[in-house]
């Protein structure tokens, strides 16, 4: 069997004295978009947070084979994996332009003024705003500059945390499309934490439910749109 992109084993995440995830256990294979579902509270954000190396944790985290675990999450970029925090997690005084520099920071050869021109082409709205500073920017097109400066990076794998929040439904529906294009033009692999179930099924090749720190169901996209409980805790059915 082919060895998947990100392996999760016995995970467990602590805030102080109070314990978030129990012992997680999950998988991300090459090219997939795999979204984990939950209520607010279930761990969905330190679950993220705990690959991405920004809370102290216990278990294995496995990137490409390579425990990355007892890293600094300014490794874990280099080794190429990007997270797009919720709320955006622009820098609000920096222009559009610099934040996408800010965002190729590992970055050493000559093509990052060619990546930055495919941003303005993927968003045109960010060509018209680079001189503006991020903080003015609307909320969808911060959603656009944080997903932008991610990728500015490179990375295999994608992390985003309630990439929908906050969105008009139409920007909803344009930032979804907009990633798996991403996912399909460019290969990458997509780890996303999404309240809109519905949305995020349909574009997703699998999924996790997380309750209460806990994984309580897993699937295919198609066989958790078709499971009785999934539908009425989280599809409105």
């Amino acid at each position: 069997m082919r060895a998947p992109v990100l392996r999760v084993e016995g995970l467990e995440a602590t805030y102080g004295p109070m314990q978030v995830l129990y012992g997680i256990d999950f998988s991300v294979y090459h090219q997939e978009i795999v979204v984990v579902l939950g209520a607010n509270g279930a761990g969905k954000t330190t679950t993220l947070r705990s690959i991405s190396g920004m809370i102290e944790t216990k278990g294995l985290i496995e990137f490409k084979q390579e425990e990355i675990g007892n890293l600094r999450p300014s490794e874990i970029v280099r080794r190429g994996v990007a997270h797009v925090p919720q709320g955006r997690g622009t820098f609000p005084e920096l222009t559009v332009q610099e934040n996408l520099r800010v965002g190729a920071f590992i970055r050493v050869d000559k093509d990052v003024s060619a990546d930055i021109d495919a941003c303005y082409q993927n968003y045109p709205i960010l060509y018209e705003r680079r001189t503006q500073m991020a903080g003015s920017l609307s909320g969808g097109e911060q959603q656009m500059l944080a997903v932008s400066r991610a990728l500015m990076s490179r990375p295999q794998l994608l992390l985003m945390d309630e990439p929908s929040l906050g969105l008009a439904p139409k920007i909803v529906e344009d930032l979804f499309e907009r990633l798996v294009a991403i996912n399909t033009e460019y290969g990458t692999t997509m780890l996303i934490v999404e309240q809109n179930a519905q949305l995020a099924l349909s574009i997703a090749n699998r999924g996790y439910v997380l309750e209460s720190g806990s994984i309580s169901v897993q699937g295919t996209a198609e066989n958790l749109v078709k499971n009785d409980a999934i539908r009425r805790a989280y599809l409105g059915a």
